[in-house]
């Protein structure tokens, strides 16, 4: 383990954020737990993917991984992120497209 400082922690969760699938997957476990066969059907992916997207949250520090029994159960890894997603949620943003006229193409804003 490392501590991290601020900057680095938001940088891990602005990684996290910026793929739709790893975004929906915090959303989904902002929910309660899931196991992968089950979070993958209910995100319309492969297993393989979830369970790349999985490793890199769970590198990030943002989910953990709970052995039971057989199988493994993927949680939060703080329940301050559900919070912090809700917030995030409840935001409203002014979004001006003049001023990235190639966000369509270059996945900026």
């Amino acid at each position: 383990m490392e501590a991290l400082t601020h900057g680095q922690v938001l940088a891990r969760f602005g990684h996290a954020l910026s793929d739709p699938t790893r975004a929906r997957l915090l959303l989904a476990l902002r929910e309660g737990p899931g196991y992968p066969a089950e979070l993958a059907d209910l995100l319309g992916t492969t297993r393989q993917n979830l369970s790349n997207h999985l490793s890199c949250l769970r590198g990030c520090g943002l989910v953990v991984a709970v052995p039971q029994g057989r199988r493994t159960r993927y949680e939060l890894a703080d329940v301050r992120l559900a919070h912090a997603l809700a917030d995030l949620l409840g935001l409203v943003l002014a979004v001006d497209p003049a001023v990235c006229p190639d966000s369509a193409e270059k996945g900026c804003c």
